[in-house]
């Protein structure tokens, strides 16, 4: 008889099978299928530890999958590819704080269906944890799987949370049907139904047309760190920028604009990306050739690149790390102590820097003080692979939740205009060149816009909430 494969080696398989129904795939929409897979395997463990143990070899393979460009970033910051071996540190982190949760869960219930249940609802309530807090990073989260289905639109009802309660209902759903337990996955079944007709018949918002002149650059994002000449940077988005139209709003990207000093040089009516080093900021200005008529800071720094913990505590630590990629680390950024929408020509535009557009609270409070428009200034030189391509599609989320257009200017990334229903009406995503965005001004509030996370939150408390009652009956 064959030997089954050790746990580490089944949980890793399981894992890696999830992270392959992730962004950015086609076929994501079946991530429910590998999870309750997942949630089956790890709640029929004999102990809670032995659940936990499940979940964290099947949440580093998932980590592993999904974030594979990141061996390549480190490989390629380090100059030394086999540096890349560092994040699965990241992955083994990711995979702990996904066991930490099982643990918790798995000892409300002694039950495999009831662990099953728990499991669900406590993996929602981890990705929404996993947004708060300095070292937040909600990257993969089960909701963005439903954007290429008509699913995605019910992100304005609850949020990308509300889709993973949807995702991971589903799965705990269809591990209950396997185990002879056909009224979840009816009712999930219908659900899905009502969540596609939803989808089917949202329509495009009206409202006043605006255009826009968003560029797309291709600089070295680690030779700007090591010495690009700010000045050639410059000129290069100023001849870009010829190509602007009367009546068409400027936009550049992160850090387009490297010091203050250049700023009175750059043409009116326009929102920039604006940095300097001392002081450290990172930030959006709206500019109208005479005076800033506003500024908003970046919301969430990036952690290891922006903000290195306990910078000044150890020292020593990240003197070796200076000493590896070749160049001094910067201090600090300060995060936003607070975001507003910027003026200019009579529409408030909501602007967020880069990494601010994974977290769906930047542009829901935008959106909430009266953003008509959503702006996302980025700088994805630093990705790498399917990194691009997912930062590009979970900012469109953004734009269903809010119900609001976004238009991206960027270094190396996806340079678009997308409209209301999250759905890119012009893209560039190769080459340098300016792309003259048509939008519409819109106004008015989401229900996600109003309550934020707390149907999907309440969703997978009820999940948790119900597989410990159901395991304590039986």
């Amino acid at each position: 008889m064959r030997r089954p494969l050790p746990v580490p080696v089944q949980g890793l398989l399981l894992g890696a099978a999830l992270g392959a129904t992730h962004l950015p795939l086609d076929w994501s929409f079946l991530a429910f299928v590998p999870l309750a897979a997942l949630l089956l395997w790890a709640a029929s463990a004999d102990t809670a530890r032995g659940v936990a143990g499940r979940v964290f070899w099947a949440g580093s393979g998932l980590m592993a999958v999904h974030l594979w460009w990141l061996t390549a970033f480190l490989g390629k910051i380090f100059s030394f590819p086999p540096a890349g071996v560092l994040a699965f540190a990241l992955f083994a982190l990711e995979g702990l704080f996904l066991a930490v949760m099982a643990l918790i869960v798995a000892r409300l219930t002694p039950h495999r269906l009831g662990r099953v249940w728990a499991l669900a609802g406590g993996w929602v309530i981890l990705e929404w944890l996993r947004t708060l807090g300095p070292l937040a990073f909600p990257w993969p989260m089960l909701g963005y799987t439903l954007l290429p289905t008509p699913m995605i639109q019910i992100a304005d009802l609850g949020g990308v949370l509300l889709g993973s309660a949807l995702v991971a209902a589903t799965a705990a759903a269809l591990v209950s049907f396997w185990l002879d337990r056909r009224a979840p996955l009816i009712a999930l079944s219908a659900v899905w139904i009502a969540a596609i007709a939803y989808g089917v018949t949202r329509q495009p918002a009206a409202g006043p047309a605006a255009q826009a002149l968003v560029l797309r650059t291709d600089f070295d994002s680690f030779d700007r760190v090591t010495g690009l000449d700010p000045d050639a940077e410059f000129q290069r988005q100023l001849q870009l920028s010829a190509a602007r139209r009367p009546g068409e709003v400027l936009i550049w990207s992160e850090s387009a604009v490297q010091s203050p000093a250049y700023l009175a040089r750059t043409p009116a009516n326009g929102l920039y990306g604006l940095s300097s080093w001392e002081p450290r900021s990172n930030r959006v200005v709206s500019w109208d050739g005479v005076t800033p008529l506003g500024t908003t800071d970046k919301a969430r720094p990036v952690p290891f690149g922006e903000y290195f913990p306990l910078q000044a505590t150890l020292r020593p630590f990240w003197t070796v790390i200076q000493q590896g990629v070749g160049f001094v680390l910067p201090p600090n950024l300060p995060p936003a102590q607070d975001v507003r929408p910027l003026p200019l020509g009579g529409v408030l535009y909501g602007a967020y820097v880069c990494y601010d557009s994974v977290f769906g609270w930047v542009a829901r409070k935008l959106t909430y003080r009266g953003a008509q428009v959503l702006v996302n200034v980025s700088n994805d030189g630093w990705y790498e692979g399917w990194g691009v391509q997912q930062h590009f599609m979970m900012g469109r989320v953004r734009a269903i939740e809010n119900r609001r257009w976004v238009l991206r200017s960027v270094n190396r990334g996806i340079a678009a205009a997308v409209d209301d229903l999250g759905r890119p009406r012009q893209v560039l995503g190769r080459g340098e060149g300016a792309l003259h965005a048509r939008y519409r001004v819109l106004s008015g509030q989401t229900v996600y816009g109003r309550v934020g996370d707390w149907p999907a939150l309440l969703l997978a408390a009820a999940m948790i909430a119900g597989g410990s009652i159901a395991g304590r009956r039986r």
